[in-house]
This record gives C-alpha cells, sequence and structure tokens, in this order.
C-alpha cells in the first residue's frame, strides 16, 4: 500500500522549499521529494545570493513585494538567522533608456519611495562607480540582498521541524491524477495525497505536460562571475549596493550586481541576453571564459577597481516564459494539482510569498493576493 499524505510537493527548490514550509504550518501532512539533493547546483536556487527589492517596472510585482518583505523577516526569526541583508539598489543609466523609464514610471505609479540622483549625485555617494555624462541613478534604500542557500535550508528545516517528511535523491517517475487524489511513483515507492504542488523549476515543463498542461517553457543556462576587488571591504553591504545598468549591448542585457557576502565576492551577471534550450538536458554547464571578459569589459568601464580575481564562475538556469510573467495556477479539470513555473531569473525574492500563495491554492482553491497576471490561460495551451 502506499504511503498517504494530506499535500505532496514536488521539487525542493526556493519554490518548493517555501510550499512545504507553509504547508506545514497549516498542519498538513506533507511529503518534499527533490530529484536531486537538497541544495543542488543544477538548477535555479543554490548560492550566496539573490536580488530582493521593491522597485519593479510593474506595479504588479511591487505590491507583491509589500506582501513578500514581512513574510522574509518572520521566517528570519524562526529559523533564527540572517537571511536578508539591506544593501541599497542603485539602477542607472540613461534617462532615455526605455527600462530606466518605465521602472521610474511604475515605481511613481506604486508610490514608492525612492531618490532620483543625478551622475554627479550618485558618485559622490557611490565613489566605487564610474558614471558617464548624461547618466541618472534611482536610489531605492530598502533593497537588499537573500542568501539564497540559506533561504532553501531554512524553509525545508523549518518544514521538517513541523512534521514534513524531506526525501531527496527521490526522482519521481510517474505522477497518477484522480479526481479527488494524486499518487505519486518513485524508483523505490509510491505515495498518495489528495493534492500535489509541482515547483520543478526547468523541469516542469516536461512533468506538467503528462497531466495535460503545455507551456511555452524555455531553458536559459546563464552565468555568474566572482570578482575579488583591489579593496574588498568597499565592496560589502553598508558600502556598495545592489546595481542594476540600464544599457544592452557588448555586455548583454542589464548587467547588474551584488556586494560581496560571506566573501563571496563581487557578484557581477546579466538579466538575459544567453542561448535558450528545451530542457534542462540539453544544458551544458561548463563556463564561457568569453562572457568572464565580456564583464571584465563592463567592469572596467563602470567599476573600474573592482575587476580583480575572478573568485568563481557557475551556470545556474532560468526558466523562462515569453512575456518573462510567472506562471501561478491550478489544473482546471483537476483543481488538486496545483503549479508554480516559467519564474525568468527574477522569482526568488518572491519565493516565501508564492509558497504561502500555492500553500492557499492547494488549500482553499484560492488566494488574497492578486495573480491575475500570472494565470495559464494567457498562453492558450492546456490540451483537452
Amino acid at each position: 500500500m502506499s504511503e498517504n499524505f494530506d499535500v505532496i510537493v514536488l521539487g525542493a527548490g526556493g519554490m518548493g522549499s517555501a510550499a512545504a514550509y507553509y504547508l506545514s504550518k497549516a498542519n498538513q501532512k506533507v511529503l518534499l521529494l527533490e530529484q536531486f539533493e537538497l541544495n543542488h547546483q543544477q538548477g535555479s536556487s543554490y548560492g550566496y545570493s539573490r536580488v530582493i527589492r521593491y522597485s519593479y517596472d510593474n506595479p504588479v510585482y511591487v505590491e507583491l513585494m509589500r506582501a513578500a518583505y514581512p513574510l522574509w523577516f518572520a521566517l528570519q526569526e524562526e529559523a533564527k538567522e540572517t537571511l536578508y541583508v539591506r544593501t541599497g539598489g542603485l539602477d542607472f543609466g540613461l534617462p532615455s533608456q526605455p527600462t530606466f523609464a518605465k521602472l521610474r514610471h511604475s515605481m511613481d505609479r506604486a508610490k514608492l519611495q525612492y531618490e532620483h540622483l543625478t551622475a554627479a549625485e550618485a558618485g559622490d555617494r557611490f565613489p566605487q562607480f564610474q558614471f558617464e555624462s548624461g547618466m541618472e541613478a534611482l536610489y531605492q534604500h530598502e533593497t537588499g540582498l537573500l542568501a539564497a542557500s540559506k533561504c532553501v535550508l531554512a524553509h525545508t528545516r523549518c518544514a521538517i521541524e513541523r512534521g514534513a517528511i524531506f526525501k531527496d535523491r527521490t526522482p519521481v517517475t510517474e505522477i497518477k491524477v484522480g479526481s479527488d487524489s494524486v499518487e505519486v511513483t518513485t524508483p523505490t515507492e509510491t505515495y498518495s495525497a489528495g493534492a500535489i504542488v509541482i515547483t520543478a523549476g526547468s523541469w516542469a515543463k516536461q512533468l506538467l505536460e503528462r497531466q495535460g498542461i503545455e507551456l511555452p517553457l524555455k531553458v536559459m543556462p546563464c552565468q555568474l562571475g566572482f570578482f575579488e576587488p583591489d579593496q574588498p571591504a568597499e565592496y560589502e553591504p553598508g558600502r556598495f549596493p545592489v546595481f542594476f545598468a540600464h544599457m544592452n549591448g557588448d555586455y548583454g542585457e542589464m548587467p547588474y550586481g551584488i556586494p560581496s557576502h560571506d566573501g563571496s565576492g563581487l557578484k557581477v551577471t546579466t538579466f538575459y541576453g544567453w542561448n535558450t534550450v528545451n530542457s534542462p538536458a540539453e544544458v551544458d554547464y561548463t563556463p564561457d571564459p568569453d562572457w568572464i571578459e565580456r564583464m571584465r569589459g563592463f567592469i572596467a568601464r563602470y567599476i573600474p577597481k573592482a575587476n580583480g580575481s575572478l573568485v568563481s564562475t557557475r551556470r545556474c538556469l532560468y526558466t523562462m516564459t515569453p512575456d518573462k510573467d510567472f506562471v501561478i495556477d491550478r489544473h482546471r479539470e483537476y483543481p488538486h494539482v496545483v503549479f508554480g513555473a516559467g519564474f525568468s531569473g527574477h522569482g526568488f525574492k518572491f519565493t516565501t510569498l508564492i509558497g504561502s500563495i500555492l500553500a492557499d491554492l492547494a488549500l482553499k482553491g484560492e488566494t488574497e493576493h492578486d495573480i491575475s497576471l500570472f494565470e495559464l490561460e494567457r498562453f492558450q495551451t492546456v490540451a483537452v
């Protein structure tokens, strides 16, 4: 006989670990399955840091962040460790750049407090940068970093402490969905539950297709570089901000960076601009040395004293939707099948909130948060 649970969660990255945490807080009997080891490096959630910010070019995301920040603070308190580090956030570029103008307009609409700085003013405050004539900057003081791996481990640990069962190195071979239940088969066991939450990252497309849900997802392997500045202390939180450079071209699409954290070195990468593949099986995780040299060109031009030795570099995965907005929804025929996917390289800051939303959808069939932007119907690709 199969072991029975209230809810099974597939995937123990940022979203799945958070969903398991909130389901366990709701006194559910939860099974969390992960095909790799906990905190593995093949997906999207591993590492020293991810950006957390209110400053978004769409007010919908600003409102969601207003709900997410308090949840991070509450998780920190329960986990008894620091997960959020405030750094401040600096968006800079020419004011004519469309992304810069759109961001400022969105923050105004959302009544978000920020400072509008000239290049000279920004340079006086942050002399580590070398801004060009005509550039402007937007500074939002609550931007910061999340200790990514620590967040995943905290959600998972707290879920287990509340009774959740966690099994890593346990791939799913089959999912059978009934009218009011699901059955999940692994190489060694079969488990049943009243509901399932699928948060499988770059592997979600194939899992959801088996349930008649086709999503236009692509996998984008991105590369991260960590550099040792001449004076490392000047590039740590408190002295150096998270930054976004509103520019495209030789460096890729919108280079950005995160201060050194726990000795990581200054993190620099780009939002988008890499080639996509159809599945993780096609991903080459080998870092590209030519990309490092392009990033060095950006650093030399805009953060010249940070262009020291390469501390480390690696690739991780973005799971992209065509519009770069998330997918958070329920199966139309089997509403006890809930899923979150396609977080398009900017989802980690929302993980604790999305975990709570997915838990609500699994238990109540609804959420108090506006997730209409993320509904499946916008793609009109649900199999009949």
